[in-house]
């Protein structure tokens, strides 16, 4: 989640069959139930594999997924199961509020000046504000976290309190690299 912005919700609706291993240069997640604006509906959107989430993931799918016991070709299998058994014997799919739980233990154990803080819909504040930084441009940002409106994901995109000296510094390079090609 953390890694590609996905909202809590839209995790724990996908299933084993929504990872698209060979599609694009990283792989992709099918995102079938989305978040759609304005009471729209669900939104469809594919989201890359990237900030290393295709290596994660094939873990998880390779080493964990499989100790849950079910069956990885039965129609719907959940890509985050419960140890919890349906009826018929298979995973349940885990819930939101399982992920959150989860979350939240991590949190208090692994960073404890933090442990109500962490949460999912953070995660996915960081996930762009990470990107961001990176480079990527608002408009990958935005089609990555499937909001409708830019100003939305702008919201979500925190910086550094030296982001406006750390832009001038990169367009004075640019400015000087440009002006190094006009000499020669």
């Amino acid at each position: 989640m953390a890694e590609v912005g996905l909202r809590v919700n839209e995790t724990c609706k996908l299933d084993l069959p929504d990872i698209k291993w060979g599609l694009g240069r990283f792989g992709k997640l099918h995102v079938r139930l989305g978040k759609g604006a304005r009471g729209s509906g669900p939104r469809e959107r594919m989201v890359p594999l990237i900030n290393n989430a295709q290596g994660t993931l094939r873990w998880f799918v390779e080493d964990v997924w499989g100790q849950f016991g079910d069956d990885h070709t039965r129609p719907g299998v959940p890509l985050l199961p419960s140890e919890r058994k349906n009826a018929d014997g298979t995973s349940a799919r885990a819930g939101d509020e399982t992920i959150r739980a989860a979350l939240a233990r991590a949190a208090a154990t692994h960073l404890p000046d933090w442990p109500d803080v962490v949460t999912p819909h953070v995660l996915r504040h960081f996930c762009a504000s990470q990107l961001y930084a990176s480079g990527m441009d608002l408009i990958a940002i935005r089609q990555l976290l499937g909001h409708a409106w830019i100003a939305t994901t702008m919201n979500y995109v925190h910086v550094t309190g030296t982001h406006v000296e750390d832009a001038w510094l990169a367009g004075q390079r640019r400015a000087a690299t440009r002006l190094e090609g006009l000499r020669r």
